[in-house]
Parts: structure tokens; sequence; C-alpha cells
């Protein structure tokens, strides 16, 4: 995963498929690409590239609560 594309890893989602990924905190929304498999960390969905969490504010924590959906 390059971590200056906007990217992410899912478990099951197939590679290529596009979600809309919003910081439920502060409503800020990024649309990244499924291109790796992961996380492999309990109670977490997605992880992102580095690019795409400072879009949506979140680098600093590490990790936010996070809405998404598929969009293509």
């Amino acid at each position: 995963m390059n971590p200056s594309l906007l990217t992410a890893a899912h478990k099951s989602f197939r590679f290529g498929t596009k979600l809309k990924v919003t910081n439920a905190r502060n409503g800020r929304s990024v649309v990244v690409r499924i291109n790796d498999r992961g996380p492999f960390v309990r109670g977490r969905v997605l992880d992102l590239s580095k690019a795409a969490a400072q879009n949506i504010g979140m680098v600093q924590s590490g990790h936010a609560k996070v809405c998404y959906e598929v969009i293509g």
C-alpha cells in the first residue's frame, strides 16, 4: 500500500472497489480505492493510507470512527 495514494485495505471487498469514507467526528470525507487486505486488528474495519487519513483529519489519533459507503 502506497502511503501517498488514496487507498485502503479491507478484509473482503474486491480490489478496485471505491468507498466514500467519512470521519464521524468532523464530517470530512475522502474517496479511496481498495487495494490491499486487512486490517488484522480486532474491531477495525478499514486501514487507510496516510494520504487518505490526512484528508479526513485522523493522522494524529491513528484511528477514528468512520462511516463508509460503496460508490463503485
